[in-house]
């Protein structure tokens, strides 16, 4: 393993001293920067592998500090340290670019996990940069494909599976979130302990908290006896929330707690649990957006988006869709004991032409449909019968007029518009998303300055809050 060192940027002695102490066992070096000044000195010249920032310095904020650096490129990672529960400062610091942050007063072990959490993010990055760029596959646990978006994919699942970071996926419905999630599982070193999936959109908001965290008997109407919940079904294995975004928000901070501490309570009872566990999130949502609109709190978006995997829509795949269909082809005519018949050119074409809006599902389905409908040698254009584009963009049988009254077409099409902000808004936090959350690279590759898109989400914001 390389060499570790940290900067501590703090300015008083007793606690820099103390935090070194409780460090010695996770980095090899350490430096300590009593201000502002020291700090920027220090980073001229020297790149850390971790940096631990107190917001409250002698001479300058921590976050004009964390600023600076992120304007000259440097991708440090920088675990803030904030007091008296600041956490809007902590938020703000995470949107500049800081790993993780810290409220004080915090023990011993909080500082060593957060460290070491930051420090092997970095090994994955490092890791990630110099894989292999030839190295292509044609599947990745139950994903199959070949196009260049699923490389990328299948390159960050296999390099994030062996650590414990919590991963953040996003994608449209029926992209295979829940295949990410079992392949990250399977390639893990959890792999021989459960992988529990809790759907936070199926479940009722009464009901979550049980099922996420247990409860005893008699804690409300119909708990009959003690009940084990999620976090203790996966301990030493793997939590997959999947529709985050759906979650109570009264709920979100006892999971923030969890994934903090590894501790909770079940409902009812007043004993502290402790279960060790993998997080893996995942929406079909603008997690942002969730943000936002205040159904996901930000903190814990920012939690549990340490390593983000954006699954691309299956219109982004090209030729995987006929890999998937002819897999889906031998599959469902294994199951009706059949011979699974070929794909005529004109259907593969079809195949190629539709949007998919439903995505893999949607392509699963259609196959699934044609074999039980067909007994056939070919698979013919006609049998598919896709819908020629998206429901948002179908043809209506409406003829359009000029106001004279004299038709100008027999059909229209219904496309559904939005504001330009929303487009612009979309288009930015894909980039952001990714560039994995680093705002300056993001802005570099979209030629802008890191500082208009802070300015657009604060309009952003605002124009949520206005509709």
């Amino acid at each position: 393993m390389r060499m570790s060192h940290i900067l501590i940027v703090e300015d008083s002695p007793s606690l820099a001293r103390t935090y070194e102490a409780q460090l010695r066992r996770e980095v090899e070096n350490v430096t300590i920067a009593p201000d502002g000044a020291s700090a920027e000195a220090f980073m001229l010249n020297t790149e850390p592998s971790c940096v631990l920032l107190d917001l409250k310095l002698p001479d300058t904020h921590g976050l004009d500090l964390l600023k600076g650096w992120r304007a000259r490129g440097l991708d440090t990672p920088v675990i803030v340290v904030t007091s008296d529960g600041s956490m809007s400062i902590a938020v703000e610091a995470m949107k500049e670019g800081a790993a993780d942050f810290l409220v004080k007063p915090f023990g011993p072990d909080r500082l060593r996990t957060t460290v070491q959490n930051v420090l092997e993010q970095g090994r994955l990055r490092a890791v990630v940069s110099t894989y292999e760029k030839n190295s292509t596959k044609t599947a990745f646990g139950e994903f199959i494909g070949a196009s260049l978006p699923m490389q990328a994919v299948y390159r960050t699942l296999e390099v994030a599976a062996p650590s414990n970071a919590s991963i953040f996926i996003t994608g449209e419905t029926g992209t295979g979130k829940e295949l990410a999630a079992k392949a990250v599982h399977q390639h893990s070193s959890r792999s021989s302990k459960s992988l529990v999936t809790i759907n936070c959109g199926a479940i009722p908001s009464e009901l979550i908290e049980s099922e996420l965290f247990g409860h005893v008997k008699g804690a409300f109407t119909g708990a009959t006896s003690d009940r084990a919940g999620a976090a203790e079904l996966a301990n030493g294995g793997t939590l997959f929330l999947d529709e985050i975004g759906e979650m109570p928000i009264d709920l979100q901070p006892k999971l923030l707690r969890f994934l903090q501490s590894g501790t909770y309570n079940r409902v009812g009872d007043s004993r502290t649990l402790q279960s060790d566990i993998r997080i893996i999130a995942a929406t079909n949502r603008d997690p942002w957006g969730a943000v936002c609109d205040g159904t996901l709190r930000e903190d814990l978006f920012f939690r549990l988006n340490v390593i983000p995997v954006q699954l691309p829509s299956l219109r982004e795949r090209g030729a995987d869709i006929i890999l998937l269909a002819e897999a889906f082809l031998q599959k469902f005519s294994q199951e009706e004991g059949c011979d699974a018949p070929g794909f005529a050119r004109a259907a593969e074409q079809s195949l190629l032409n539709h949007p998919w809006p439903g995505n893999v599902r949607e392509l699963e389905n259609t196959v699934r449909r044609v074999v039980i409908l067909n007994a056939c040698e070919e698979v013919t254009d006609t049998m598919l019968a896709l819908v020629s584009s998206r429901p948002t963009e179908q043809a209506a049988a409406t003829p359009v007029h000029a106001d004279n009254g004299t038709q100008l077409s027999t059909y229209r099409t219904e496309i559904a518009l939005e504001p330009l902000w929303k487009t612009e808004r979309r288009a930015i936090e894909h980039a952001i998303a990714l560039c994995r959350n680093n705002v300056t690279e993001a802005a570099e590759h979209l030629e802008i300055a890191p500082s208009t898109i802070y300015r657009k989400r604060e309009q952003w914001a605002r124009l949520l809050e206005a509709e």
